[in-house]
């Protein structure tokens, strides 16, 4: 009996707790999102399956010396792997758009207006019971409303780490939820002969111009705000390896190899944080009600701000494109390209919506360092 005894002690199912049920059972979930309905794949399905192996009692993947334990701390905590996707994620954006309309950048910079709106929401939270959300807490908090998730795990690596499997949830799952949330909130503040609006063509980008781009983007964030450096860096050294062309195999290798393998660490890093003991808590079900607050609020500006530039511009500017100023690339631009052709099936404005989309990636960056300098 003592054997059968030893024996039934040295199973998982002698040691399950119903918190790492529940756990399991939303790892199933975001796979059944990421497979079934194709919500975010690439993140969901290793986060995932993340949460399902740092939820399995005594096989250690959390615990020092455990697999999730060092790709945590070699990646996230050090903050290296959301880098590294931003350098793969410069080496595939292209920054022609922007180029050729700087004035789209005031569309991302007003997009995260829901960042810091949701900032204040997360202190206010602190009135209600069973709520304690420091400042760092909050900041962190915010960043989902930049629609970034590499961004939002950067910061949360910094300011909140306990709170980082939360947000790092909320972060991808509203990116994938864009082409449902966007449209009403578009549609609501605009009317039909508004989304009707053609935009100019945009002129041709020279490949000098595309090359200073980059290395003029980091210069004014190393002078103005360091603390967005690293992020912007990244970004801007991708981008310069693409636009050079003298360097082939490292673009390829930042758009493809590289940015597959990290995904893949990634995702299984914030999964390790979907721990019971973490996640299943009050404050996770107000991250996630904070972050869609934040999501929205944050298109609901970018449209208001396209409206307001177009009474004061000399071509009109249709405000759909305002939509795509958080920078979920290139989603939010297709859905403001969608919602055009739903009102003139020859109004395209994909193009054109790319500009405020790269600057959304910019804002969001340039957000987190503000974050970061004011309460790091």
């Amino acid at each position: 009996m003592e054997g059968l005894q030893t024996l039934w002690e040295s199973t998982a199912l002698a040691h399950f707790e119903f918190g790492q049920i529940i756990m399991m059972a939303v790892g199933l979930l975001l796979l059944f999102l990421a497979i079934a309905k194709g919500f975010e794949p690439l993140l969901l399905l290793p986060i995932g399956f993340g949460a399902i192996l740092a939820n399995i009692p005594l096989a250690g993947f959390n615990d020092e010396g455990g697999l999730l334990y060092y790709i945590y701390h070699v990646g996230i905590e050090t903050g290296v792997f959301p880098l590294l996707i931003f350098m793969g994620v410069g080496a595939m954006t292209d920054f022609s758009a922007l180029i050729a309309n700087p004035k789209m950048l005031l569309l991302g910079a007003a997009a995260q207006f829901g960042i810091f709106a949701t900032l204040f929401g997360a202190i206010l939270l602190n009135l209600i019971p069973g709520f304690d959300f420091s400042l760092q807490d909050a900041s962190a908090i915010a960043i989902i409303g930049g629609a970034d998730g590499p961004t939002a795990i950067f910061l949360a690596s910094k300011l909140a780490p306990d709170l980082l499997g939360a947000i790092a949830v909320a972060a991808y799952s509203y990116m994938a939820l864009v082409p449902i949330i966007q449209p009403p909130i578009m549609k609501a503040l605009t009317t039909v002969d508004e989304r009707k609006i053609k935009m100019e063509q945009l002129r041709v980008v020279s490949k000098k111009e595309k090359m200073i781009f980059p290395l003029a983007v980091l210069f004014l964030s190393a002078m103005l705000l360091p603390a967005a450096a690293p992020l912007v860096g990244m970004f801007c050294l991708g981008n310069l390896m693409k636009e050079s062309g003298v360097v082939d195999r490292l673009s390829n290798t930042a758009q493809n190899e590289l940015i597959n393998i990290v995904t893949i660490f990634l995702g299984l890093a914030v999964g390790s944080k979907l721990s019971a003991e973490k996640f299943l808590t009050l404050e996770t079900l107000g991250i996630l009600g904070l972050g869609a607050i934040a999501f929205s609020i944050g298109t609901a500006a970018g449209v208001l701000m396209a409206k307001l530039m177009s009474k004061f511009s000399k071509q009109p500017i249709n405000p759909l494109l305002g939509a795509a100023g958080v920078s979920a690339v290139p989603m939010a631009a297709r859905v403001v390209n969608k919602v055009g052709l739903e009102a003139n099936p020859h109004n395209f404005l994909l193009m054109h919506a790319m500009g405020p989309n790269v600057a959304g990636v910019l804002g969001s960056a340039v957000a987190a360092g503000i974050l970061l300098a004011l309460v790091g």
